[in-house]
């Protein structure tokens, strides 16, 4: 059942100690499942919408084809860990093709990403910044795989 995971997010590397971080958790994960991170850095806009339109275009250019499209965006289903881990596990089961997770830059997803989604998750109803929701979607994603294969990992409260 060991399908590839792909995460695709727009922007910049602004600090490595984000990219450390990520980088544990992608170490930790291919021990259970093959995973692609695919930073996507779109051409310079005039302005905003124009970058974000370009960013969701990059994104999307970017991904395998056929891929099942997770956008990350704050209006989306809120999960708890376990059930994101059924969740996960259920596509992971049914589906055989890679599953990408797509994060936006600081300006989030453009509605073509958004219309592209079969499902969007959102990490909660914080605010984070797109290097932060990075990191919590590589945890994440690492939860739902210990939880699905049993291991100690993830403590119920």
């Amino acid at each position: 059942m060991a399908r590839e995971l792909v995460i695709a997010w727009a922007g910049r590397h602004q600090r490595q100690s984000w990219d450390d971080l990520c980088a544990e958790y992608r170490r930790r994960i291919v021990r259970q499942v093959p995973l692609r991170d695919v930073p996507v850095r779109a051409r310079a806009a005039a302005d905003d919408p124009q970058r974000k339109r370009a960013e969701g275009q990059a994104l999307l250019a970017a991904l395998p084809d056929p891929a099942w499209i997770v956008a990350l965006d704050g209006g989306g289903e809120q999960p708890d860990s376990v059930q994101l881990a059924e969740r996960l596990s259920r596509l992971r089961s049914t589906w055989p093709h890679p599953i990408a997770f797509l994060l936006g830059s600081d300006l989030g997803l453009d509605t073509a990403v958004l219309a592209a989604a079969r499902w969007t998750l959102s990490l909660g109803r914080l605010t984070l910044s797109h290097e932060l929701a990075r990191v919590v979607l590589y945890e994440q994603l690492y939860r739902a795989l210990t939880i699905e294969a049993g291991m100690s990992y993830h403590r119920e409260p």
